[in-house]
C-alpha cells in the first residue's frame, strides 16, 4: 500500500523511521508504557520495535492528535459541535450510499487542505477501523469505486476529541465509517454505517466477480441451502423494503425466518454468517456489535429474509440462478441490509436500544 504523500527523505527504504511508522508510534503512546518504553523521547530503535510489536494503530488516539494539529482555518471547515444539524438533519449520524460530509472539491483527504502528516494520520485512522487482513480489500474497493483512497473522501470531527466525547466520520462513494471511542451511547460503530462495491461496473455480472463483499452473500445463501422447504418459504419475502429503510422495528413483527427455529447445525452456520458480516472491522468494533446484539436477544432474536422482487416488480435474483442477491438479517435493534443488485450496497444499523433514531438517506 502506497502512501498518499511520498518523500524520499522520510519514506525511503534507508530511513530509520518513516512517516507512517512515526505516526503509528505517536498513536501508541499508551502502548509504549505497556511495552516497557519509558517516558521522554523514544529512540529510533525503540520506535521501530514498537511499530512492529503493535501491528494496528489506535484510531482514537490518532483522532485526538489530528484534532490538536488542526489550525483555526481547518477547524472552521471540518470541526462541528456534537449535535450540529443542517438540512441533512443531525450530521453526525447521517448515512447515505454516496455522499460527502464536507466539501469534496476542496477538503478531500488526499488534497492540500491537510498537511502531509495530517493526511497520513487520517489514512491511519481510517485503516485502523478495519481488521488488518482487510486493508488490501478495502483499498481495492476504493480504487474500483472512487479512483483510490484520497481521491474524493472527506472527513468531519464532532465534539471535543481533546477533552470529551467525540466522533470522526469519513464519507465518500460507498463509504460511511465512524470512530467515536464509545462516545455514542448504545450504538455499534458510532452510528449507522454503509459499505458497497461495484467491482465489475454499475451493473455487476452474475456471481459478482471481484466484489470484495460478495462472499458475505454467499455465506448467507449457503444457509438458505441448508433450510428445509417450510423454512425456505418463511425466509423468502416477496418485496424488498427500500435499501435505506433500516430504522429499528423493536418488538414489531419482522418478516422472514426466525433464527430461533433453526436446528443446531443451522444456528452454527448463522453464527458464521454474522462472523462474515463483522469480519472486515477491527476487533473492538466486532466485540461491541456482538455485545449489543446479545443485549437485544442475540441471533435467536433475529430473522433472516431473502427478497424475490424490487418494489417495481423486477426480479432481485441476478441471473435467475437461485442465489439470492438481496437479503437482510434483522432483530429488534439490529439491521444488516444487503442489496446485491445492480451492485452491492450494504446498510448497517446496530444498537442495544430500539428507540435509537436513524438518519439515513438513499
Amino acid at each position: 500500500m502506497s502512501a498518499i504523500h511520498s518523500c524520499s527523505d522520510c519514506e525511503g527504504q534507508n530511513s530509520p523511521v518513516n512517516r507512517r511508522q512515526f505516526i503509528r508510534v505517536l498513536s501508541l503512546a499508551g502502548a509504549a508504557a505497556a511495552t516497557g518504553v519509558g517516558s521522554g523521547l523514544i529512540g529510533e530503535g525503540q520506535a521501530r520495535a514498537l511499530a512492529q510489536e503493535v501491528p494496528a494503530t489506535n484510531s482514537e488516539n490518532l483522532v485526538k492528535k489530528l484534532y490538536a494539529s488542526l489550525n483555526p482555518m481547518q477547524r472552521e471547515e471540518v470541526c462541528f459541535d456534537w449535535d450540529y444539524q443542517d438540512d441533512r438533519g443531525l450530521l453526525r449520524t447521517h448515512v447515505s450510499n454516496n455522499w460527502n460530509i464536507t466539501d469534496a472539491s476542496k477538503l478531500n483527504v488526499g488534497g492540500d487542505f491537510f498537511t502531509a502528516d495530517q493526511r497520513e494520520m487520517i489514512r491511519e485512522i481510517f485503516l485502523g477501523l478495519y481488521h488488518p487482513d482487510w486493508h488490501p480489500r478495502i483499498l481495492k474497493q476504493l480504487q474500483d469505486d472512487a479512483g483510490g483512497y484520497g481521491k474524493s473522501q472527506t472527513i468531519a470531527l464532532f465534539g471535543k476529541p481533546d477533552s470529551g466525547k467525540f466522533e470522526f466520520v469519513m464519507t465518500g462513494r460507498h463509504l460511511t465509517i465512524r470512530c467515536d471511542g464509545d462516545s455514542t451511547e448504545h450504538m455499534a460503530f458510532g452510528g449507522p454505517i454503509f459499505y458497497g462495491h461495484a467491482a465489475s461496473g454499475f451493473n455487476e455480472q452474475v456471481g459478482h466477480p471481484g466484489n470484495v463483499f460478495w462472499y458475505q452473500a454467499q455465506k448467507a445463501n449457503a444457509l438458505f441451502q441448508m433450510l428445509d422447504g417450510k423454512q425456505r418459504e418463511k425466509s423468502l419475502v416477496e418485496l424488498t423494503p427500500h435499501e435505506s429503510a433500516v430504522a429499528f422495528r423493536g418488538k414489531a413483527e419482522i418478516p422472514g425466518l426466525p433464527l430461533v427455529d433453526l436446528s443446531a447445525d443451522q444456528k452454527e452456520h448463522a453464527r458464521q454468517v454474522l462472523g462474515a458480516l463483522l469480519e472486515p472491522y477491527r476487533e473492538v468494533d466486532q466485540k461491541e456489535a456482538r455485545r449489543l446484539l446479545e443485549a437485544q436477544g442475540g441471533l435467536e432474536g433475529c430473522r433472516l429474509s431473502f427478497y424475490r422482487k424490487a418494489s417495481d416488480g423486477s426480479s432481485l435474483d441476478l441471473g435467475d440462478d437461485g442465489e439470492w442477491d438481496c437479503w437482510r438479517l434483522e432483530g429488534p435493534s439490529f439491521v444488516w441490509h444487503y442489496r446485491g443488485t445492480p451492485h452491492v450496497h450494504v446498510w448497517v444499523n446496530v444498537a442495544d436500544d430500539s428507540t435509537v433514531k436513524l438518519n439515513a438517506k438513499g
